[in-house]
């Protein structure tokens, strides 16, 4: 059974290289109780590409999620920090009236 969702979501942008690139993990339960690491990658805007790993233990798909976003980090992937539309902005629905 799985105690805590665990869910990241990165982007690695190089405008010089022409990069455009993002990384997803997640895990998630089974059907049957055990714990699976769903990895997706790609360019941004694409499908791009996954792989699922299965465990019979949660701590050891933490072990893998862990691993991963350390060498994602190295190479310079960072969470996304903003929608990308600088002209939207969040207001409360009371501000708004």
């Amino acid at each position: 059974m799985i105690v805590q969702t665990y869910y990241l979501y990165v982007e690695r942008i190089d405008a010089r290289k022409n990069m455009a690139r993002f990384y997803a993990l997640s895990i998630q339960p089974t059907l049957f109780g055990h714990a699976s690491l769903l990895r997706c990658w790609g360019r941004i805007g694409c499908r791009g590409q996954q792989k699922v790993h299965m465990f019979e233990h949660e701590d050891q798909a933490v072990e893998l999620f862990l691993e991963l976003l350390s060498a994602k980090r190295k190479k310079g992937y960072r969470p996304r920090t903003s929608c990308g539309n600088p002209r939207v902005s969040v207001r409360s629905p009371v501000a708004a009236q």
